[in-house]
């Protein structure tokens, strides 16, 4: 995610399957039937929890964690699971955005 969009990539829901490795996201909604909702909620991904994304291959297939816990999703499924930075991605991204802007304008002058 470019770095212009970090600031409000809090508020602003995308689709998991845009996710990096090692980013921590909460799962915002679903674009889906009532039985897929209740099957990630049955695997421990109901709406609102946050998870990270421990792997990726390919086109978004991936594997999530939440706490010891891993699963593997397919393409079609994080296509359909919308999530949101976490609070704490958030912040961290803001301090590291805050370091690149302030080097930058350091070496402009």
């Amino acid at each position: 995610m470019p770095l212009g969009d970090v600031a409000n990539a809090h508020e602003h829901a995308f689709p998991l399957a845009l996710a990096g490795v090692g980013e921590q996201v909460r799962i915002a909604s679903l674009n889906a039937s009532k039985n897929v909702e209740r099957r990630l909620s049955d695997l421990g991904l109901p709406v609102g929890t946050e998870i990270e994304v421990v792997h990726r291959q390919g086109r978004g297939r991936m594997v999530v964690g939440r706490g010891y816990a891993r699963v593997a999703l397919g393409a079609g499924m994080t296509s359909k699971i919308l999530v949101t930075l976490s609070a704490d991605a958030c912040a961290t991204c803001e301090r590291n955005e805050d370091k690149v802007l302030g080097d930058g304008l350091a070496a402009a002058e």
